[in-house]
């Protein structure tokens, strides 16, 4: 991949057919580059081989993010050390997974956290998604199977937690076609609850997804609107992001620079997910 954005279409600049494609959830995988390149425009290093996987390293070396499409099941995976309170974490999103919504976890990834407690659940209710608490009793009266569950208006995606009677949990969210499931993305329970807010955000936006011809999904359960794009139009959006990215690392590393050095106490990290309301 070349570091300066060169565009996303020919050189002639000529109108192509293009579609929005809604719900995003079904939208398909999409650019790649939507991630890589904000990825590396926000310091991350490339060390990805030529023909082989698409790989990044964090600039602190703490968080790692791969898009391999030959290993099983394929797609990507971004993985996190352990750092202070912050336990090792682990996360997968299949090939088809819309690359809009991975970037909604990958982009938080590049960025401060903010100083307000995460609330997975609250971008899925604000976008019409139905949520519920469902607990399975087990024979162990002392064991319990904890779901915690949000479902799209149309019904064909979802974003579940499942806790059992020892903590263990997991983050769980896919979507299906008529012809059967369409992708999954998984999260450990140590996964930092703002970038799981994040991606849910990402999940449950009501705004379409862009599609070139030939990369619309098979399946009747989209709607699609018929639009006309130059590629300078595409290669002027996807600048604009790449921009956006360099001047917000630019920003945080110059105050960074700038800050005195002090010793500050590390909170607590919380990783059990907010209940979701009914």
């Amino acid at each position: 991949m070349k570091k300066t954005w060169t565009g996303w279409g020919p050189a002639a600049d000529q109108p192509q057919q293009h579609y929005l494609v809604e719900p995003r959830h079904l939208g398909g995988g999409g650019d790649l580059r939507f991630v890589a390149e904000y990825l590396r425009a926000s310091g991350w290093k490339d060390i990805s081989r030529t023909g082989g996987p698409i790989v990044f390293d964090s600039p602190d070396h703490s968080v790692r993010v791969g898009f391999d499409p030959t290993s099983m099941p394929g797609g990507w995976t971004i993985s996190g050390k352990a750092v202070g309170q912050q336990p090792a974490w682990h996360a997968t999103f299949t090939t088809a997974v819309p690359i809009e919504i991975v970037a909604g976890f990958t982009d938080t990834l590049t960025k401060p956290r903010s100083a307000h407690a995460p609330n997975v659940w609250a971008p899925l209710e604000q976008n019409a998604w139905e949520t519920s608490r469902v607990e399975e009793k087990q024979q162990d009266p002392e064991q319990k199977l904890v779901h915690f569950v949000a479902v799209a208006p149309d019904r064909n995606a979802w974003l579940q937690y499942h806790q059992d009677g020892l903590s263990q949990g997991h983050w769980w969210a896919g979507a299906r076609t008529e012809h059967g499931r369409a992708w999954d993305a998984v999260f450990t329970s140590t996964t930092p609850l703002h970038l799981v807010q994040e991606f849910s955000a990402a999940l449950s936006d009501p705004t379409p997804v862009l599609r070139p011809r030939g990369n619309v999904p098979a399946t009747k359960w989209i709607r699609t609107t018929s639009v006309s794009v130059r590629p300078s139009e595409l290669g002027a959006w996807q600048q604009a992001r790449i921009t956006a990215a360099r001047a917000a690392t630019w920003a945080r590393n110059s105050w960074s620079a700038a800050r005195p050095r002090q010793r500050t106490p590390s909170s607590p990290h919380t990783t059990a997910g907010t209940k979701a309301r009914r």
